[in-house]
């Protein structure tokens, strides 16, 4: 193989310092080693994508390789092969002229040959007596000879992309599959819990599909999936562990309820029980137009701030949940009327999990109490629920790089 100084292009054809690199690099890494060129091609197609060739320039290629006598590619031989665009364009299946051109300045550029022109910008071999070719211009296809390792390594990543998106795509729709039917069984069993919110959030995700979607999308899709999957199994397995321990209690068997509506002043830290004394606390409750409330695991995963005002700076109770959001209350500046309004609309856990995700999302509200009441007439109409605001908060604080509560 020629070697010993770099070529640069014919006319008006560009020399950039890429195109010098690659020379050089080649030069420096062309092994006595041999290579079969149909074996490196095909790494080439399977890495196209990593390359930036698409498949015509894949047929020139082909072409190329065509009009090189062996099928070993060695440093001994001379690797430039000197066809001209008819020649080429005959075997790449009659492409147009100006495609051929496009082709091969993508192959130049993508280190794939490397130029040598003639000084005319011909493509020819001079031979010598004894019929050996001396000198040749056209295209060298030392690069890969040089970089056939680099392609079967590119040529492999692409292939365990390929394994890996096969595997994602499998499982995402057999989660979608499961959510969908787990969601339709606490719909048609009319089982306590959210699930017009969960259905929303369900419809929310499959909406956000692409129709070409790449790996990133299907993980991102995954992700969120797998999230919702995890609160839909929650929902129904608290119920069923609420159904063996009280079968009156409500859904997830910790919602805190008082009969008195007037007020939520029994969930603040002043509250005293007499010894001996039963309330209505130790059996909770859910009044005719209480909403239904989430699990408190799933509340302090989506709004992780308010654990901060809990005692101890936790929350393991609803109780404490509710004792916190009067303090977090306080401190947004809600009135006490409009928080009681929102106990009134809402329930008195509904409206400590309403000023929860207020707190979460403070930087983006300008008035909390504003807020608060705009949420409150919202609920009275029934146009709020708190399930896709939870859900939202849920997929923003499992995100990679969020604290967790």
């Amino acid at each position: 193989m020629e070697t010993g100084y770099i070529t640069t292009p014919f006319g008006r054809r560009p020399m950039t310092l890429a195109l010098v690199k690659r020379q050089i690099r080649t030069e420096q890494t062309v092994t006595k080693s041999s290579v079969d060129k149909w074996r490196v091609f095909r790494d080439v197609g399977d890495a196209r994508a990593l390359l930036g060739l698409q498949d015509r320039a894949l047929a020139v290629l082909n072409a190329l390789l065509s009009f090189f006598p062996s099928n070993e590619l060695n440093s001994e031989k001379n690797l430039i092969v000197f066809p001209s665009n008819a020649q080429l364009s005959s075997r790449a299946n009659g492409i147009a002229g100006t495609t051929l051109r496009k082709c091969l300045s993508a192959l130049v550029d993508a280190g794939i040959v490397i130029r040598k022109d003639s000084p005319n910008g011909k493509r020819y071999a001079r031979k010598g007596d004894g019929g050996n070719i001396e000198d040749a211009y056209g295209f060298s296809l030392a690069p890969l000879l040089a970089r056939a390792s680099e392609f079967a390594a590119l040529a492999q990543e692409v292939a365990a992309e390929k394994r890996q998106f096969r595997i994602m795509k499998d499982r995402l729709t057999i989660l979608r599959r499961d959510v969908r039917k787990l969601i339709t069984v606490g719909l048609e069993e009319a089982l306590p819990g959210d699930w017009v919110a969960a259905e929303a959030c369900f419809v929310d995700v499959v909406g956000r599909f692409s129709r070409r979607p790449t790996l990133r999308d299907l993980m991102s899709s995954l992700d969120d999936l797998t999230l919702l999957h995890e609160e839909v199994s929650r929902m129904l397995e608290t119920q069923e562990n609420s159904l063996k321990t009280d079968g009156n209690g409500i859904v997830f068997g910790c919602h805190i309820q008082n009969s008195n509506t007037e007020s939520c002043n029994e969930f603040e830290p002043s509250f005293e029980q007499k010894q001996g004394e039963k309330t209505e606390l130790t059996k909770p409750m859910l009044r005719k137009d209480e909403p239904l409330i989430f699990p408190l695991s799933m509340v302090l995963r989506a709004c992780p701030e308010i654990g901060n005002f809990g005692r101890g700076g936790s929350i393991g109770s609803w109780r404490e949940m509710a004792a916190a959001a009067v303090t977090v209350r306080s401190m947004l500046g809600v009135s006490p009327s409009a928080y009681e309004d929102a106990c009134e609309a809402m329930g008195q856990v509904g409206a400590a999990i309403a000023v929860a995700c207020i707190l979460e999302r403070g930087g983006h509200i300008n008035s909390a109490g504003g807020y608060l009441r705009d949420l409150t007439a919202k609920a009275r109409r029934g146009e709020f629920s708190l399930g896709p605001m939870l859900f939202a908060l849920l997929r923003t604080n499992s995100t990679p790089g969020r604290a967790s509560a």
